[in-house]
């Protein structure tokens, strides 16, 4: 497998420390309710509770539109977003925002079970070159359209537990 690596683990934290700072001025006096969106979300999630210093309670929700391939299909939930978010102030918090299916259903999930605001944060935005149909209201990077994975996000199941972010050749794509 050949990748070129985006940005390595220092880089990745000092972003996470910068987006953990916007974070706690926007919703720190909140005591949200902060819903990782598993499995890519968890290592971003982890490393941003950390930095995160206010209170806030947790849980998770568990959709997937990729499983272990490398192109999207049909939303399959896993956990479905908690009743706990209602009357809340919840971010939700995942990998990466790329075409925005999955972080749009889910937020209007969120919604749709009475949450008061919604905030979206990501590792990474994926640069597309086109609208989304969500947005992030807070993202650490930036990476270019290709596929990319480490810090959460997986190649065909494999390497989420990289400490940097890769982007796989695109010939690769095709193994």
């Amino acid at each position: 497998m050949r990748a070129d690596c985006l940005y390595t683990a220092d880089a990745v934290s000092v972003a996470v420390a910068r987006l953990a700072l916007s974070i706690a001025q926007d919703i720190g006096g909140a005591n949200p309710l902060v819903l990782i969106v598993m499995r890519g979300g968890l290592f971003f999630g982890a490393r941003l509770l950390q930095k995160l210093s206010f209170p806030l309670e947790l849980d998770y929700v568990d959709a997937s539109r990729y499983g272990d391939a490398v192109t999207g299909r049909v939303l399959q939930w896993r956990r479905d977003v908690p009743a706990s978010v209602r009357n809340r102030t919840v971010l939700l918090v995942d990998d990466i925002l790329d075409e925005g299916i999955t972080l749009r259903a889910i937020r209007d999930r969120v919604l749709e079970l009475g949450a008061r605001d919604t905030r979206i944060a990501v590792l990474a935005e994926k640069l597309l070159g086109r609208e989304k149909p969500v947005t992030a209201d807070y993202h650490a990077l930036t990476v270019p359209d290709r596929y990319v994975f480490g810090f959460g996000m997986d190649v065909r199941g494999l390497w989420r537990h990289l400490p940097g972010i890769y982007a796989l050749s695109d010939t690769d794509l095709r193994g």
